[in-house]
């Protein structure tokens, strides 16, 4: 399937915006019905039309795999029925950090997160994802979710990543790791990419060469 390339709100960055696994993908309201049905057709997901938090930033808001999605404890009530809708497990969050998009990097085969946080948050999470949440950095950097994107195909991550932060994402969620920059030299890869085994989509403002990036560390086309 063809990596397509679009924008939100006139926006490359769209993972800031949304958010997919491999069954649902979660999109600001007010997002045209035809951009729905690209990233529906590109990812081969269900939509779900919903804000976090009255935020429209979905992507730096939740953190999710399959089995399950964690939210701020700052989310609405209807928020939250909307989302129980759609996954088979949603979990508040109680800490003072709300953007948990950028602090897990998970599959469904395990999961890496920001090393500041406590044990105790560390066991939340891996028992809402089903799988073992371990500490770890990408190129030195705390906010592991905003450098790079894992699928249960690949992950494709921060250029500067070290061997031994590859290595320890390798181990931990089973895939291999790629290396690569979104729209037009951006290493935070999360801000500018959706993806899962089935597709991908980019932000509009990404190069040639990055596609092809983005395609081999992620197995995608």
């Amino acid at each position: 399937m063809p990596i397509e390339r679009m924008d939100i709100f006139g926006n490359a960055n769209i993972g800031i915006y949304c958010f997919s696994n491999e069954e649902v993908a979660l999109i600001p309201m007010g997002v045209p019905e035809g951009k729905k049905r690209t990233l529906s057709g590109a990812l081969g997901v269900k939509i779900c039309s919903v804000d976090i938090c009255g935020s429209r930033l979905n992507g730096v808001l939740v953190a999710a795999n399959s089995n399950g999605i964690a939210v701020p404890h700052t989310i609405g009530g209807e928020e939250l029925r909307v989302l129980e809708a759609y996954f088979p497990r949603v979990e508040v969050i109680r800490s003072k950090r709300t953007a948990l998009g950028n602090l897990v990097l998970v599959n469904d085969e395990g999961g890496i997160a920001d090393p500041r946080l406590p044990s105790g948050l560390l066991r939340t999470f891996s028992k809402l994802f089903g799988v073992e949440v371990r500490r770890g950095r990408i190129s030195g950097l705390p906010c592991v979710g905003a450098l790079a994107v894992a699928t249960n195909s690949g992950v494709l991550a921060h250029p500067s990543i070290s061997d031994e932060e590859r290595r320890l994402i390798e181990d931990s969620l089973k895939v291999p790791v790629g290396t690569g920059t979104v729209n037009f030299g951006i290493p935070f890869v999360k801000a500018g990419l959706l993806a899962n085994t089935k597709g991908a989509v980019v932000g509009s403002a990404t190069t040639g060469p990055e596609l092809m990036g983005i395609s081999r560390a992620l197995g995608i086309g």
